[in-house]
């Protein structure tokens, strides 16, 4: 929401992949870095073809930033250690899929992140009871076919709302 003003999650779009009584855990997927997928490739001194080597990088959440995690839409394939989030999303953490997708061999559409946004048991449940959050049902051509720049406005337009329209002061009923 306009509202939230935290700047690891301002204009976040964030794909949650696990909400659960110990807490939740997703993904930022409209923040890239200035990072291509190559100094990843470089320092797992993967083989790589220059062409999977250029999309960039993106800033998952201020949690373990030293850590990648895969987004992709599932598929046949599978890796070390995949797990699907959903029917058309699944998740994979492991260097397999890296090696993959360095070689054009992996899931033809991914995110490749840095870190994760994070929440203790209930605390995402607060900030959504603040108005913190707008919430949204996923869509995997949201995640995977538009443009990371306009992933928020088209998320909020999959639920007929522009986002232009929203105040940036907090109300209750």
């Amino acid at each position: 929401m306009p509202t939230l003003t935290d700047p690891n999650f301002a204009d976040s779009v964030i794909y949650i992949c696990e909400h659960n009584a110990d807490g939740a855990m997703g993904l930022i997927i409209n923040h890239q870095m200035d990072i291509p997928v190559k100094a990843i490739f470089d320092q797992l001194e993967l083989e790589y073809q220059d062409e999977f080597a250029r999309p960039l990088l993106f800033d998952g959440g201020p949690v373990q930033r030293d850590r990648g995690f895969i987004l992709h839409p599932s598929c046949d394939q599978q890796w070390e250690s995949t797990t699907a989030i959903s029917d058309e999303v699944s998740l994979t953490a492991s260097k397999d899929i890296l090696c993959d997708i360095a070689l054009g061999v992996g899931p033809k559409d991914s995110l490749i992140t840095l870190g994760y946004a994070g929440w203790d048991a209930g605390q995402l449940e607060e900030e959504l009871s603040g108005n913190s959050w707008l919430t949204i049902p996923a869509e995997a051509d949201i995640i995977f076919k538009t443009k990371s720049t306009e992933r928020a406005s088209a998320a909020a337009l999959s639920i007929g709302l522009d986002l232009r329209m929203l105040s940036h002061e907090a109300g209750h009923a």
